[in-house]
């Protein structure tokens, strides 16, 4: 049975899309998960929603528990899991409002834990590939979905997750781009890895809402320009969303 958590990013914290939507409070072997999860259904499909920053967006990057977060989805059953996260765009052709349906992450982090495994036991070291991170299933879907929408989208792209809170200076923006990264958020690295250490399926839609800081003609990022770009696309990821899911339950 196909049961798909999501992680909602920034803009996307706590949406009415889920059908006989109820709210349940958990704790896992690493503590409380950021929110309640909000289980319903989306498209005949079952589906568990988490809000990566807390309902309120009260946790910063670095003090979000991807840890207790992706164990969390992995209790309650998740057999796939889709990510939402706001960007900063770091190409002229990735535009405010498109979508990137990532397929590589830099993990610029320093402050995070970054593994489940605290300790190997005797014989039983466990090093996760991680070449290709993003489900290919997952990543065909999303394309195939926004194809078929005509939204706008990348069907590729590397996202650089730095520490934050703070955005990025001019230089760091511009050394991002000098070794090949697309986009800069705050949030996929490292709940990505968790997600393959745990063996879920996952994928991220992201939204680019602003150029970072390494575009002269553009004012820096601030975070009212993200919220506001996020606020009036919106609705384009939630029918992705939507639209894969559906595909999902297809098979």
């Amino acid at each position: 049975m196909v049961r798909v958590g999501i992680i909602g990013g920034s803009g996307l914290d706590d949406p009415a899309i889920l059908k006989d939507a109820k709210d349940e409070s958990v704790a896992t072997r690493w503590g409380e998960p950021s929110s309640p999860l909000r289980r319903g259904a989306i498209e005949g499909v079952e589906c568990v929603l988490l809000a990566r920053h807390g309902r309120q967006h009260t946790l910063p990057p670095t003090h979000v528990p991807n840890r207790a977060n992706v164990q969390a989805l992995l209790d309650a059953g998740c057999t796939h899991v889709l990510a939402t996260t706001a960007v900063g765009s770091l190409r002229k052709k990735i535009r405010r409002g498109d979508l990137v349906i990532v397929d590589q992450f830099i993990d610029w982090t320093r402050r995070r834990e970054t593994t489940f495994h605290d300790r190997f036991e005797p014989g039983q070291a466990a090093h996760t590939p991680m070449a290709d991170p993003f489900s290919r299933e997952l990543r065909e879907l999303l394309v195939a979905s926004a194809r078929a929408l005509r939204i706008r989208h990348h069907a590729k792209g590397t996202v650089v997750t730095i520490e934050g809170p703070r955005f990025s200076t001019r230089a760091e923006s511009h050394m991002f781009r000098a070794w090949g990264a697309d986009i800069i958020n705050m949030s996929i690295a490292p709940e990505c890895a968790l997600a393959n250490e745990a063996g879920l399926p996952y994928a991220a839609v992201a939204m680019s809402t602003d150029y970072d800081c390494w575009k002269d003609d553009e004012e820096p990022v601030t975070w009212e320009q993200i919220v506001a770009i996020f606020e009036q696309n919106v609705e384009k990821v939630v029918q992705l969303l939507v639209a894969t899911i559906a595909k999902l339950r297809e098979g």
